[in-house]
């Protein structure tokens, strides 16, 4: 099937930026931002509230049937609700993020969330990013990129944007975390995070913001012009 929508994926490491690059190409191109590690986060949370045990196969699914996730586009962000619940500070504090990579391991949930990651970009031109974007969700995209970062500079920015939240956390604790999520994102069973062969590398490491941006919308660019 031959599609008219133009797609981009964004994968790559726990905290470098992939969120806040695809939020500002989704703003530039006029696309919708789809942001699946927040999924993966709302899922999480769920999980947290209700005491589900995540080794328990039929409490997950049985808790997965409970779970309705909507994101809603604002002016500069997004809005992440669960369960008609505006959760998008939620699910960003620290015991979400010491969880997730965890949770989305399992089968069932990442059966769950790709397909409704796949039904949101079937007939619209999207920005998504997470880990398996390239490689499972759409291995048809138009554009992949493949962001990484050194630890250092990925545990300085965590530990800025949790401190701007009023978060009480030292950065050691957030190296230790980055690290346990790198290690299971990495080497799971269900779509592990991994290059995807046509990806473009791009390591932000020494780059602002506007710098990623023009160096993707170049990307497009090319693309487009073929």
């Amino acid at each position: 099937m031959v599609r008219n929508n133009f797609i981009i994926a964004i994968d790559g490491f726990s905290s470098c930026g992939k969120s806040t690059l695809a939020k500002a190409l989704a703003k530039e191109l006029n696309f919708v931002f789809v942001d699946s590690g927040a999924m993966y986060r709302a899922v999480t949370l769920y999980f947290l509230r209700n005491s589900i045990d995540i080794s328990n196969r039929d409490a997950v699914n049985k808790a997965l049937k409970e779970i309705k996730i909507d994101l809603i586009p604002l002016s500069n962000s997004i809005q992440i609700m669960l369960n008609s619940e505006d959760v998008s500070a939620e699910i960003r504090q620290m015991e979400v993020s010491s969880q997730v990579s965890e949770v989305s391991t399992i089968k069932e949930v990442r059966t769950a969330m790709v397909a409704q990651q796949k039904e949101l970009g079937e007939r619209r031109d999207i920005v998504m990013d997470g880990r398996d974007i390239g490689t499972t969700v759409f291995p048809d995209a138009d554009l992949k990129i493949f962001m990484t970062a050194s630890p250092e500079v990925r545990a300085q920015r965590r530990l800025e944007e949790l401190l701007a939240k009023g978060e009480q956390v030292v950065l050691d604790e957030i190296k230790e975390n980055l690290a346990h999520r790198d290690h299971i994102d990495s080497t799971r069973e269900e779509s592990p995070l991994r290059q995807a062969e046509d990806a473009i590398v791009l390591d932000n490491s020494n780059l602002t913001p506007e710098e990623q941006l023009k160096f993707v919308l170049n990307q497009v660019k090319i693309i487009r012009g073929k």
